[in-house]
């Protein structure tokens, strides 16, 4: 047996690791080692692939069976790539004209069923950019949430289309918000939205085993997508 750094042949018997695996001692160097080390590092072509796949209708286990690498490591790959996900979107500069925005609530949860994360949205009607997020209750805190991750521009001069829902009426400027019914069709672009959300996004899919279980990755796959809906938006219909 030869070292993996160094290639003495000087190595000793040095205990196991975590799954039983006897470990070795390089004498003439110190590295540490197993003899055919099951893990090995993965490659940037898969984990491009992994961050595609996070993007579709694909349960974590899917993309385990798919890439082959271990839950273990998607996991933290997951964990650390929603943590670095920001939480503000970002918008070109707006002309003078009037903005229009619809505004919509999508019921989601952590964990189980009881545990409600209600999915605060602000969509821009012009160029169909999702401009607001809030992950929340759905009182006039999840609105005022909601209210609060808009850009300036659009807090100023928006028209903001919504539901009945009071907690809008409790935070929106009133001189600027119209509450309407899904007959008028003034919200029909930010309910198409929810079902490609629903469709996109597998922690949202309804009757499904694909739940998250942690609020922050929740938030965070929510936040991936919509960085990447933004993204591939047709340059034309942005302002």
């Amino acid at each position: 047996m030869n070292c993996p750094r160094c290639g003495g042949t000087h190595i000793v018997k040095n205990g196991s690791n975590g799954v039983g695996t006897p470990k070795f001692l390089c004498k003439v160097c110190g590295r540490q080692f197993v003899e055919d080390p099951k893990n090995c590092s993965i490659t940037q072509e898969t984990k491009e692939l992994i961050d595609k796949l996070l993007l579709e209708r694909i349960p974590l286990a899917g993309i385990v069976r798919v890439t082959g690498v271990s839950e273990r490591w998607l996991q933290y790959y997951v964990n650390d790539k929603y943590a670095h996900t920001p939480r503000r979107v970002e918008i070109k500069k707006k002309s003078r004209a009037r903005l229009t925005l619809e505004c919509d609530e999508l019921w989601s949860f952590v964990a189980r069923k009881g545990n409600k994360q209600w999915v605060w949205l602000a969509f821009d009607r012009d160029t169909q950019e999702v401009v607001g997020v809030y992950i929340g209750d759905r009182s006039q805190t999840g609105a005022q949430g909601l209210w609060q991750s808009l850009p300036a521009v659009y807090r100023q001069r928006a028209v903001s289309y919504t539901d009945f829902w009071e907690a809008y009426e409790a935070i929106f400027p009133g001189p600027r918000h119209r509450s309407v019914g899904k007959e008028t069709g003034q919200t029909s672009h930010i309910e198409r939205f929810n079902c490609t959300l629903r469709q996109r996004v597998s922690r949202l899919v309804r009757k499904a085993l694909s739940f998250s279980k942690k609020l922050e990755n929740h938030v965070g796959a929510i936040w991936y997508f919509v960085h990447h809906y933004n993204a591939t938006l047709c340059p034309t219909t942005r302002s």
